[in-house]
């Protein structure tokens, strides 16, 4: 066989095997994130232990409370729920929070997101209300100071007034006793 002829055939095996290599290179590194015992569902925030992005949101009409200032912050500790009328999760996240309003050590202010109001007061005038303060984002610009990936979400912000915890998704009894709880409890107990 001449030279000519043979590097033709090794480039067409190459070719071939390599979308096979790709698959192999790919599904080692799912394997080695599925192995290491990460959880995958936690999405990070660069905004941990950082101030709170500064927010000066319009009230929600008609529920007689004020909008989401982050000023309000200072002092104190604050869950800042991000929802809207519009999503299932938030709906079934929303009894929990009516519970966690019980607790009156620290406030839940909320975020609306990209919502109606008419829909926010119904949403709320169904469910009941958690929320101390209401912020409209009806253009989602906040959200995006806030990192927000999609709604729900849930942070903790410090008496300090710097974002201690994030959780993404809606909140489940589980998710707030094993994860939601421990952080308020830190930021309640870390001086102000």
């Amino acid at each position: 066989m001449s030279m000519e002829t043979e590097t033709p055939a090794r480039s067409r095996r190459l070719i071939v095997l390599l979308p096979l290599l790709i698959f192999l290179g790919l599904a080692g590194l799912f394997l080695t994130q599925l192995l290491s015992g990460r959880d995958t569902s936690e999405v990070p925030s660069a905004l941990i232990g950082l101030p709170a992005p500064q927010t000066n949101l319009p009230a929600l009409e008609g529920m007689n409370l004020p909008g989401l200032d982050s000023r309000q912050f200072a002092g104190k500790v604050t869950l800042v729920n991000v929802f809207a009328s519009w999503c299932g999760p938030c709906r079934d996240e929303h009894p929990l929070l009516l519970a966690l309003s019980q607790d009156k050590r620290f406030v839940i202010a909320a975020l609306n997101y990209k919502d109606q109001p008419e829909n926010a007061r119904r949403f709320l005038g169904d469910l009941g209300n958690p929320f101390q303060a209401i912020g409209l984002d009806t253009a989602g610009r906040a959200a995006i100071d806030w990192g927000v990936y999609g709604v729900p979400e849930t942070f903790v912000v410090g008496k300090d007034g710097k974002i201690a915890y994030k959780h993404v998704g809606p909140l489940t009894p589980g998710s707030a006793q094993a994860l939601l709880l421990p952080e308020i409890e830190k930021a309640l107990a870390a001086p102000g």
